[in-house]
């Protein structure tokens, strides 16, 4: 087991490497460059002009070398001006250049700056990231029961009334987007349309103090989406799982059909949906972005739009790190748990 994590990690990392290179090759192409530097300079600024903005902050650096600056290993760009000032990716403000220091990358745990919120991007992606969490914690204490249940419960007796109920209900709630079901929910329970108007306040004020009645709907929201899939996993598996032989052999010996589901099906019929539920976390991640803008709860993915709708290429880098770490880590855990839901798998 200690081989095969050591093999998977090194795999990640290769992994990451590529997948972190293709997001930086295509944020820093020239068109984005010249977006930015008359974003942040003048919009009127001429194309000599645009080429001496971007060569003083080192973006017209090769891309190869700009990516070891970014990731740390190669030492940051400086600039020297006519009036012997120097500038650099590691020089900040307050700080000498003399006493920078050489290498300033992610390895360094330094970031970049974030050209549209004016702070550090390690800053902002750890606060959002926290609000991304705690949306993520709730969704998953009410999503992940409530499709298990539904899908053993769909399974145990495949064609019955409930079964066809409960599936019924699993592919309306997968087959509705989440921007379709939030608008609803916010029509029927949070407006004065069906004079209902059961939940106050909005996901905004749940940044600070989430209540249930500020923090229910965005929960209930990505729930219902991801709920179906994972109800419909566990069915299908369920339902392969009751007509087994050593299902039949236990019910032939009277063992009583709750402690059959319990004691011999559930285990095995986890398996699948253990991987889709694994699954939920990177998507969850990402997968918010709808939701966290239509309740203007400012997380992650929210932070992502942003980012990536004013060309903040720092920021934007810094989301795709953590969006590729939360799908590599998760796809590990997935492997590993899948040894010990099902003893039959060895790694070798």
């Amino acid at each position: 087991m200690g081989l095969f994590i050591l093999r998977r990690v090194g795999v990640m990392i290769l992994t990451a490497l590529c997948l972190t290179f293709i997001v930086f090759y295509l944020t820093n192409l020239y068109p984005n460059l010249e977006k930015l530097a008359k974003t942040q300079g003048n919009m009127r600024m001429t194309d000599a002009q645009v080429e001496s903005w971007l060569g003083d902050r080192g973006y017209l650096e090769p891309i190869p070398v700009k990516y070891g600056q970014w990731l740390g290993v190669l030492p940051g760009f400086t600039h020297t001006d006519e009036d012997g000032k120097v500038t650099g990716r590691c020089i900040r403000t307050g700080v000498e250049a003399a006493d920078a220091p050489t290498f300033c990358g992610i390895l360094q745990g330094d970031w970049g700056y974030s050209t549209v919120f004016k702070d550090e991007v390690g800053t902002i992606v750890s606060k959002r990231l926290a609000l991304t969490g705690k949306l993520m914690f709730w969704v998953m204490v009410l999503m992940v029961p409530s499709a298990l249940i539904i899908g053993v419960l769909a399974g145990m007796r495949e064609g019955s009334k409930l079964d066809r109920t409960l599936s019924t209900f699993s592919i309306a709630s997968t087959a509705t987007p989440e921007y379709v079901s939030g608008v609803i929910l916010i029509a029927v329970f949070a407006s004065s349309a069906f004079g209902l108007k059961w939940f106050k306040g909005t996901a905004t004020a749940a940044m600070d103090n989430a209540t249930f009645e500020n923090f229910f709907l965005p929960v209930v929201t990505i729930a219902l989406y991801g709920v179906g899939y994972i109800a419909r996993m566990t069915r299908a598996s369920m339902t392969e799982v009751m007509t087994a032989q050593y299902i039949r052999t236990a019910r032939l010996k009277g063992v009583s059909f709750p402690n059959i589901v319990m004691k011999h099906a559930l285990r095995n019929a986890l398996i699948a949906p253990f991987t889709v539920i694994m699954l939920q976390f990177p998507w969850l991640l990402n997968g918010v972005v709808i939701v966290e803008t239509l309740f203007n709860y400012k997380g992650f993915g929210w932070t992502l739009v942003q980012a990536a709708g004013n060309n903040d290429i720092e920021l934007l880098l810094g989301c795709s790190v953590v969006a590729v770490f939360v799908v590599l880590v998760t796809q590990l855990i997935s492997d590993i748990g899948y040894v010990y839901l099902n003893p039959r798998i060895r790694v070798s």
